[in-house]
This record gives C-alpha cells, sequence and structure tokens, in this order.
C-alpha cells in the first residue's frame, strides 16, 4: 500500500511540475513576438535599384547586404524603434529612424551619390 501510495504522489508531483513548465514556455513565446522588416535601396535620382549596399541595425548585431534586385530582408526583430544605416561606395551614408510595430515591415531608402 505505501508503494501505490508513493507512486501516486510522485505522479502527480511530476504532472504539476509539467504544467508549470508548459505555462511558463507559452508566456515566453508571447513576450518574444517578432517581426519582419524588408526593404529596397534605390539611386535617389534614377530609381534604379542597388545592388551589395550594406544595410545595418544601429545597436544590433545584425546587417545584411541588397540582393540583384536591391533588396533586403531582417528576420526576428522585436517590436521597437530602431535607426536604420546604409553604407555604399559613391553614395552618402544615410540613416533614419523607423519604429516596427507590424508583423511585417516595408521600406524604401533612396541614396543619393556622393559626386
Amino acid at each position: 500500500m505505501k508503494k501505490v501510495m508513493l507512486i501516486a504522489c510522485m505522479l502527480i508531483a511530476v504532472i504539476i511540475v509539467q504544467a508549470k513548465d508548459n505555462e511558463s514556455k507559452s508566456k515566453d513565446t508571447d513576450t518574444q513576438a517578432t517581426m519582419v522588416l524588408t526593404g529596397s535601396v534605390v539611386d535617389g535620382q534614377s530609381g534604379e535599384s542597388l545592388v551589395g549596399v550594406e544595410v545595418k541595425l544601429a545597436g544590433t548585431d545584425k546587417k545584411t547586404y541588397t540582393d540583384f534586385d536591391g533588396n533586403f530582408n531582417f528576420e526576428n526583430i522585436k517590436p521597437g524603434e530602431y535607426k536604420i544605416e546604409t553604407n555604399y561606395i559613391s553614395y552618402q551614408q544615410k540613416a533614419e529612424k523607423l519604429t516596427i510595430a507590424t508583423k511585417e515591415n516595408k521600406i524604401k531608402i533612396k541614396l543619393q551619390s556622393s559626386n
């Protein structure tokens, strides 16, 4: 009889621990919702897409480069205010502030030639 009671108590304890663990995991995923930031970089005068532009989110370790169509993409961005910085040879560096609040955010950056 003692063994049955001991097994029953252990089983109840395991169930309680698992329930609390599942509850804390669901709270963690809710508070860490992430967003996507996509955009393109073009020449300010001609509107032509710029390939290989360095695009950074200041204050983070996130950096990418534009593809052959001038597009870039950042995933797993937490909501908030960011400063996006661009750097490209023969163009002026540019920094813009933006707020990421919705699931998908899109931005178009126009760079001016330094000549």
